[in-house]
C-alpha cells in the first residue's frame, strides 16, 4: 500500500450541513415522504444519469430550468413543495465544522496534498467559495458544474488526482457524506471515508488510514 499523498474532500455535508440530512427534516417537518423527495429532487443520486439535477451539476443547463423541469415533474406525480424553501433549509444545523478546515490546514502542513471533488452547481460557485478560505486551504477544486462530469462517475476521481499529481489511487483518501461516493472512489482503488451530520469520527478516521498506510 502506498502512503497518503492527498486528501480529497467533498464540500457540501464536510464543511457545511447535509443537503441530506437537511432534506429529510424538511421532509419530516411537512409530513412528506423523504424517499419521494429525494428522488424528485436528486434523482438516482448513486448513479449519473440525465435527471435534471445531475444535468445542472455537470454544466449541461441552467439552475432556473431544472428547478422548474423539477417542481413540475414533482407536482405531476403527486410530490408537491417549494424548491426555493428546500435549499433555503439547508442553513447551519448547530454543528461545530471549523475542526474540518482546522484538519485541512494540519495535513497540508504535513505535506499532504487537499483537493475539493465537488458536484455543484454553476450559480453557487461564488456563493459556496466565499463560506471557506479554498485559495488558503486547498491545492486544486474539482467542481462537477466546471469539468463536465459528476460524481460518482469514476473519471470525476481520476481527474481529481491527475491534477493533484497522485499516480496511484491508494495513495489518496477521499470524504464525502453521501456513501454511494464513497463505495465509487473505493472502487477505483482510493481510501474513503463516510462523513457524519459530526465530522470528529471522519477526521479521526483520516488519521487511521495515514498511520496504517
Amino acid at each position: 500500500m502506498a502512503s497518503i499523498e492527498a486528501v480529497l474532500w467533498d464540500f457540501g455535508g464536510v464543511f457545511t450541513p447535509s443537503p441530506f440530512h437537511a432534506g429529510r427534516r424538511f421532509a419530516e417537518a411537512r409530513g412528506l415522504d423523504f424517499d419521494a423527495l429525494f428522488a424528485a429532487v436528486f434523482g438516482s443520486y448513486h448513479a449519473d444519469t440525465d435527471h435534471p439535477w445531475h444535468r445542472v451539476e455537470r454544466g449541461e443547463v441552467p439552475l432556473a430550468d431544472a428547478f422548474a423541469e423539477i417542481t413540475n415533474a414533482a407536482h405531476a406525480s403527486g410530490v408537491s413543495f417549494d424548491m426555493k424553501e428546500l435549499f433555503a433549509s439547508m442553513s447551519d444545523d448547530g454543528i461545530d465544522r471549523t475542526v474540518v478546515a482546522d484538519k485541512v490546514r494540519a495535513l497540508r502542513g504535513r505535506g499532504l496534498r487537499m483537493g475539493i471533488v465537488t458536484n455543484n452547481v454553476r450559480e453557487f460557485s461564488d456563493r459556496w467559495r466565499r463560506l471557506i478560505p479554498v485559495d488558503e486551504l486547498f491545492d486544486d477544486v474539482v467542481d462537477s458544474s466546471a469539468v463536465g462530469v459528476r460524481k460518482p462517475n469514476p473519471d470525476i476521481y481520476h481527474l481529481a488526482l491527475r491534477r493533484l499529481g497522485v499516480t496511484r489511487p491508494d495513495a489518496a483518501i477521499f470524504l464525502d457524506d453521501f456513501a454511494p461516493n464513497v463505495d465509487a472512489a473505493i472502487a477505483i482503488g482510493l481510501h474513503g471515508v463516510v462523513v457524519d451530520e459530526d465530522p470528529r469520527s471522519a477526521l479521526e478516521a483520516i488519521d487511521r488510514i495515514i498511520a496504517g498506510a
